[in-house]
């Protein structure tokens, strides 16, 4: 019984072609409606594009493009003294994966006129340049947080 423990996290299976959690983690976010077969032929489908644009392996530029768009400080919101401030946290390397897969799928979903894979294979060459809207949205975070610095004292602070 899983009800004592609250942190319980489920064991993923490795994707079938390349044997890897990451993108069996990548294949579980791009799935909509629990249609895993789908999500798979849009992952592989990029990354046949990826491989394709590029002349390399499209497992190496994914991961560069995921370490690229992973941000390393981001912003919460907390309530001191009857004010809201903008509060600077490190981001933690599990977040860091989450908020990276997040961005980049929200990032070619926001696209228009193109399957789902062209725009996800995209998006993965594009980051692993270091450019791209999904690496836009990890320096506005960064930026935002370095505006903010001013207040980093306060996550130090008991709640």
């Amino acid at each position: 019984m899983r009800g004592s423990n609250k942190n319980f996290k489920r064991k993923i299976d490795p994707d079938p072609k390349f044997n890897n959690i990451d993108i069996a983690k990548f294949i579980n976010y791009i799935m909509k409606g629990g249609k895993k077969t789908t999500a798979r032929r849009v992952v592989y489908d990029a990354f046949d594009m990826v491989s394709d644009k590029t002349k390399g392996d499209s497992l190496e530029i994914f991961e560069r493009a995921i370490q690229n768009i992973g941000p390393t400080l981001e912003v919460k919101g907390r309530r001191i003294g009857g004010a809201n401030y903008q509060i600077p946290f490190v981001v933690s390397p599990e977040r860091k994966l989450i908020l990276a897969y997040r961005w980049l799928i929200k990032a070619s979903q926001a696209k228009k006129g193109k399957p789902m894979s062209a725009k996800l294979a995209d998006e993965i060459v594009a980051a692993s340049n270091n450019e791209g809207d999904a690496v836009k949205k990890k320096e506005d975070t960064h930026r935002m947080a370095e505006a903010n610095k001013a207040f980093a004292h306060f996550a130090r602070s008991r709640r």
